[in-house]
């Protein structure tokens, strides 16, 4: 087995047929949707991905002899994070491999090598080097379609990571919401009551007012997740750009906002589902794939998946959540597109969203896995 460090665009373009290798010619596994080859280059790009500014990454393919592809992944170091922990931690993450332990286990060591030589005592994976909405998570159960953003993996991938050594530090839960089903009656009774309370207002994203938006957001999200261990508060850079990334598929009237008196309270971020835009593009944006993508975007989809919600801890018992997916509701049931909503992902350490989820009315979807390696 022959393992190389992506340093060019020969080796680049290597590491994104390697996914595609494996899932469409090994595996033939029709669940699967490629991720967009920019998504996945720009992740490693110092100039696109601002975590370069307190961190560093690379990443290495893996092919036998012959030069068949047997595999790949990447590892970082998050400064920010790596040192919160009680050995400092980096990551690994964009791990594709055949069913093969040996071929696993050389891209492991490979990574661990490296971090280790990097001054890291252990490792996460499969991670992703920027925030934890997009590709992060193993995926252990709902081996189905999966929504923009969210890994996808065989089976088999769990028993290859657990026999090197990582261990299951939390899951990720996904719940699915029929978008044709009411919700519950005390759902829906007390969202109605708290729409109505004197000094409570609801906005919708407005596209013009971006820079005011991503500063109420910023400030709702570092208030809402402050208590989390290990938390980093989040920069308005990274959520500017992530608006921007956001705004080929966004639809504002699935983004709202919450202010009790006008101060910002409590967010909820759904976007229609770009994956079922590029399942026909195989990763490729260029002139015939962004053809496709505006047809699929005018054709319109019928997934829709709630990224990211938040609420300042002080109104996180004033039933502002609920409210916002009324107005969501409303706002969607005329339209006669959507089917599903997806709530994901939820750590199974946060007993408040996942109550959230149940009382909506959601059902299990999916189960992604977080899981960390000490090095011996």
């Amino acid at each position: 087995m022959i393992i190389t460090e992506v340093t060019d665009r020969v080796t680049k373009i290597k590491f994104l047929d390697t996914a595609r290798y494996i899932y469409q010619q090994y595996l033939h596994d029709t669940n699967w949707i490629c991720p967009l080859d920019n998504d996945i280059e720009n992740v490693f790009d110092p100039k696109k991905n601002n975590f370069f500014q307190f961190g560093t990454a690379t990443r290495w393919l893996l092919t036998s002899d012959s030069g068949q592809p047997l595999g790949r992944i990447g590892a970082f170091i998050n400064e920010k994070k790596a040192y919160q922990n009680d050995q400092p931690t980096g990551g690994v993450g964009f791990f594709e491999c055949v069913q093969d332990q040996q071929a696993a286990n050389k891209l492991f060591d490979t990574a661990r090598q490296w971090l280790q030589q990097h001054g890291m005592k252990a490792m996460d994976g499969p991670i992703n080097f920027g925030e934890n909405d997009m590709f992060w998570g193993l995926l252990v159960e709902g081996f189905m379609p999966q929504s923009y953003g969210m890994n996808y993996h065989p089976s088999y991938y769990k028993n290859l990571f657990e026999q090197y050594g990582f261990e299951t530090m939390y899951e990720q839960i996904t719940n699915h919401i029929d978008a044709h089903k009411p919700f519950p009656e005390r759902f829906t009774k007390i969202a109605n009551w708290v729409i109505q309370k004197p000094g409570y207002e609801f906005k919708h994203l407005e596209p013009a007012q971006i820079e005011d938006f991503a500063a109420d957001f910023m400030e709702i999200y570092n208030d809402a997740w402050q208590d989390f261990d290990k938390f980093v508060p989040i920069q308005k850079q990274t959520i500017l750009k992530s608006f921007q990334q956001m705004k080929a598929i966004m639809d504002k009237n699935l983004i709202w906002f919450a202010y009790v008196n006008q101060e910002p309270a409590a967010f909820i971020v759904v976007l229609p589902d770009a994956n079922q835009m590029i399942k026909t593009l195989n990763g490729k944006l260029n002139l015939i794939g962004k053809l496709k993508f505006l047809y699929h975007k005018w054709k319109g989809v019928n997934r829709m998946r709630a990224v990211v919600m938040g609420t300042k801890n002080k109104y996180q018992k004033h039933g502002l959540e609920s409210a916002m997916f009324i107005k969501i509701k409303e706002y969607v049931l005329p339209l006669k597109q959507y089917d599903e909503m997806e709530l994901s992902w939820v750590g199974d350490f946060n007993d408040r969203m996942l109550a959230l989820h149940q009382a909506t009315g959601a059902t299990f979807g999916k189960k992604h896995a977080t899981m960390r390696y000490i090095f011996k």
